[in-house]
């Protein structure tokens, strides 16, 4: 069983309940249809039962009778959806009115059912801008408890036969923070390794990357990552991470050694952070492109509970990989 199985039994085993905002969206409805017939999660559609009867019908498949069929419009939960929305953000001007209209917003509504406890997660962004799923996360969900920075994951799978190394490995942060500081550096590295924990249950081993191994270069891009480093081994002196390091030596144990960077992870990092968004995004899609390898993503960290983004870019796999993944996550935030 490899470790996209074994997150997938993982959420058979927890029957959590998500909600998909974007029911109109042909692979959303097929994600959702396949995730309920195999038990991967209780499924809710926002969206018109008849309007989703007929793009069924339309792609071919059946929906499954134990997906629940949401309209804003129609809900009994509007009215406390509605007052929970005004509660949260009448410190900003909403007022009753904004908060009513509000509420009947698709993702809004999801995020809501979600923060109100009647659905433990919600994915979206097939049809939206990252930007706005994560917007609409925080204002509604909220960071956890104790946590001042939303940052964001991919969970990188090597399966298939070219690859030298298989399993599973985390990159972050690809899609969120812009230009993190050595202080949101090492939060997100140490965030970073509770997913791979939560997700794997395998013991984090975290690189910080840099286009230097181990001070072969001077410049103060290098020294935020070294000062990274040193952030993360003060907080959590029970993390196994080393930096800076170049991709090649966190990777290969025999380039780690020649640079002389063979421990503490030996070339066998497999948590990835990279010093800013623009280098992690880059990074994460030549490995998917190029590199072969499943990307499911971006998967937000730091939250109360479970809002998770699509690239619009999507396939309905990957959509169904991140309901797996938003299940697995609202297992672990009790």
């Amino acid at each position: 069983m490899n470790q996209l199985e074994k997150i997938f039994a993982n959420a058979k085993r927890l029957k959590k309940t998500i909600i998909l905002p974007e029911s109109g969206d042909k692979r959303v409805l097929e994600a959702a249809c396949k995730a309920a017939d195999l038990g991967v999660a209780r499924i809710i559609l926002v969206g018109v039962k008849s309007d989703v009867d007929a793009l069924c019908a339309e792609i071919g498949i059946t929906r499954p009778d134990a997906i629940e069929v949401i309209a804003p419009e129609s809900s009994a939960l509007l009215p406390e959806l509605s007052k929970l929305y005004y509660t949260l953000r009448k410190h900003k001007g909403v007022t009753e009115e904004d908060a009513d209209k509000a509420a009947r917003n698709p993702y809004v509504f999801a995020a809501l059912m979600v923060k109100a406890g009647h659905a433990d997660g919600t994915v979206s962004g097939a049809a939206c801008s990252t930007a706005d799923v994560v917007r609409t996360a925080i204002q509604v969900i909220g960071a956890a408890p104790g946590t001042r920075l939303v940052s964001s994951f991919f969970l990188m799978m090597l399966e298939a036969d070219h690859h030298a190394k298989k399993g599973a490995f985390l990159f972050s942060d690809c899609g969120l923070v812009i230009d993190p500081d050595a202080a949101e550096l090492s939060k997100i590295a140490i965030a970073a390794a509770g997913s791979y924990t939560m997700l794997t249950g395998d013991t984090p081993r975290v690189a910080m990357l840099s286009f230097a191994t181990r001070g072969s270069a001077s410049h103060p891009m290098v020294d935020k990552v070294e000062q990274a480093v040193k952030l993360v081994r003060l907080n959590r002196p029970d993390l196994l991470v080393d930096g800076a390091l170049q991709f090649d030596a966190a990777f290969v144990p025999e380039i780690a050694k020649s640079k002389g960077a063979a421990e503490p992870l030996g070339g066998e990092a497999n948590i990835f952070i990279f010093p800013d968004l623009q280098a992690g995004n880059i990074g994460y899609k030549i490995a998917q492109r190029i590199g072969g390898a499943s990307a499911i993503g971006p998967v937000l960290q730091g939250l109360d509970k479970p809002a998770n983004d699509l690239s619009r870019g999507c396939s309905a796999q990957d959509v169904l990989d991140m309901i797996a993944v938003t299940a697995c996550q609202a297992g672990a935030q009790k």
